[in-house]
């Protein structure tokens, strides 16, 4: 007997109930209608923090300099008092997969709530949305203006909008090369019409980016091109907290009085609006259920809870809650998985900060020259070192250099070094022998930099010592 494909039975059509398209099936352009409530304010609260700490931090000075700047050109990162250098490569790795792991944690707790309240393609998006209102009007009034012919008001009103939207994105262009370029610099350049070729390349293609992301693609990008809506399902499990619509308490839909004794007459509390549609910056219905282009972002919560409050039903028709809850179950926070999120996380942080109080501000690196050894002017046995020593603060150093065995090795070349503000030298020295060759070679000897200020300050370095054998 052939084995048959398990299947489930499935709610059929009702003829009464019109067939209806959301935005997000019938294609086109997603008008969004105003509301507002507690998620949308948590969300304009968070997203202006973020665009202010964007735009402000770039123009922020530490100690003479750009306070954030990735500096390209020597490859040094600068965050405050804080300078990464390419040798630190493995502490910028570590910040990443911490980053990379608080948004699985994340995802699991409360699903894709990153994609709603912070990720700059939503933050974006919702100010490119709030200069459409703006400029032409709320959700119906953009509707018509859409659909009709055009006009010189038409004209007008969309070259503003599209005038603030490449302002917009030309300051969000600027800023973010202005992490990598100084920008002070680099806005006196555009000022004076002195820009490189390849700065105003960048410039205009992030400029050209964030205007075809927030302000033409907007949701698209969110469905299509964003590789997080594809693998967070996986991350999902039935006590993740998602934007979800309560079909036991929602269904059947239906038009109704207020206050009339819809139950009698079969209903839910739904009474089929659709501003939960009419909100979604996807153009989804959440009442068909969880989906890709759900952004958690909380709008149709906000918009249903108003129309609860005016029917005098209870909020929460649609809400953020788990599977398990709308089962009737309940939400289990801790969970394995959770924990083992939580866990790695701590101890990842916890080694990251641990590795930053460990990480010396000074760099000596050792080379011993091609040539084996030779015999200065004293019948001494000397041997030749390329030191590169990097002072990784944004002070100028003074550092003593010295060998660990003083007695059998004697330095000769700079004893003392002066650096300026993350200055690199490259340093030549060499050590003579002061006794009697060793039975065997090479010699294990060691390099010692300290600052003269601030002895904690210090880092060694072994090499080797040649020297003929003896017989």
């Amino acid at each position: 007997m052939s084995e048959r494909i398990p299947a489930r039975i499935v709610e059929t059509i009702d003829p009464q109930r019109p067939i209806r398209l959301t935005p997000a099936q019938a294609g086109g352009t997603i008008h969004t209608r105003s509301f507002s409530g507690l998620f949308r304010s948590l969300r304009l609260g968070g997203a202006g923090l973020l665009i202010v700490l964007f735009f402000a931090t770039a123009w922020l000075d530490w100690n003479g300099q750009q306070a954030v700047l990735w500096d390209l050109g020597s490859g040094k990162i600068h965050l405050f008092a804080l300078t990464l250098w390419p040798q630190d490569f493995v502490l910028i790795s570590a910040t990443l997969i911490i980053a990379a792991f608080g948004l699985f944690f994340i995802t699991v707790l409360a699903g894709r709530v990153w994609c709603g309240y912070t990720c700059p393609q939503s933050v974006w998006t919702w100010m490119f949305m709030w200069v459409e209102k703006t400029i032409e009007g709320e959700r119906n009034q953009r509707i018509k203006l859409a659909a009709a012919p055009w006009s010189v008001g038409k004209l007008l009103r969309r070259s503003a909008k599209h005038g603030l939207w490449l302002l917009l994105s030309g300051a969000t262009a600027l800023t973010f090369v202005g992490y990598l370029t100084p920008i002070r610099e680099l806005s006196s350049a555009l000022l004076s019409l002195e820009l490189e070729y390849a700065t105003s390349f960048w410039l205009v293609f992030f400029s050209v980016l964030t205007y075809l992301n927030a302000g033409w693609m907007r949701e698209q990008v969110c469905l299509h091109m964003c590789p997080y809506a594809r693998f967070q399902s996986v991350m999902f499990d039935q006590n993740t907290l998602n934007v979800a619509y309560d079909s036991h308490r929602g269904e059947g839909r239906g038009a109704r009085k207020k206050d009339s004794d819809y139950r009698a007459e079969g209903l839910g509390d739904c009474i089929d609006c659709t501003l939960c549609v009419q909100v979604c910056p996807t153009g989804i219905d959440i009442r068909d259920g969880l989906q890709l282009g759900c952004i958690s972002c909380g709008a149709c919560i906000d918009a249903c809870d108003s129309v609860m409050d005016k029917m005098n039903y209870p909020r929460g028709l649609v809400r953020y809650a788990s599977e398990n809850s709308l089962a009737g179950g309940k939400t289990q926070v801790l969970r394995p998985r959770l924990l083992g999120y939580a866990t790695t996380l701590t101890v990842m942080i916890g080694a990251l900060i641990w590795a930053l109080n460990a990480r010396t501000e000074v760099s000596l690196d050792v080379a011993k020259d091609r040539t084996m050894f030779r015999e200065n002017s004293q019948g001494q046995i000397e041997n030749s070192y390329n030191l590169k020593v990097i002072n990784k603060t944004q002070q100028p150093q003074r550092y003593a250099l010295s060998l660990d065995d003083g007695a059998r090795f004697q330095l000769q070349g700079a004893e003392v070094l002066q650096l300026a503000a993350g200055e690199m030298r490259n340093v030549a020295v060499s050590v003579a022998l002061l006794g009697a060759p060793a039975a065997q070679s090479p010699e294990q000897l060691r390099f010692h930099l300290h600052d003269t200020d601030d002895a904690s300050s210090a880092v060694s370095t072994a090499s080797t010592f040649v020297a003929p054998r003896q017989r």
